[in-house]
């Protein structure tokens, strides 16, 4: 039996959110890899850390953004001023 135009269309656009869904789920995981990768690398290294901490304020601006990331912050900054502690 034939389908009809709007079957077929309805298809091709539940394929397209499924595709959709597909991109956004790589492009997070993505992100959570690099994210933890960065992450790792700047609580190893002071310079990495005070970049990272001076980047992460200047860009996660709204309140709740801010309160998440309070506790890496601060180790971040640890991370740094342990480093010049070692330099002086």
């Amino acid at each position: 039996m034939a389908r009809t135009i709007d079957q077929q269309i309805a298809d091709a656009q539940a394929k397209l959110a499924r595709l959709k869904t597909r991109q956004k789920a790589s492009d997070t995981r993505r992100k959570i890899i690099v994210g933890a990768i960065v992450t790792t690398e700047a609580l190893k290294d002071p310079k990495i850390s005070k970049w990272l901490a001076s980047t992460l304020r200047k860009n996660a601006t709204r309140d709740v953004d801010q309160k998440e990331i309070a506790g890496l912050l601060a180790d971040l900054d640890a991370r740094a001023q342990s480093a010049g502690a070692g330099e002086a």
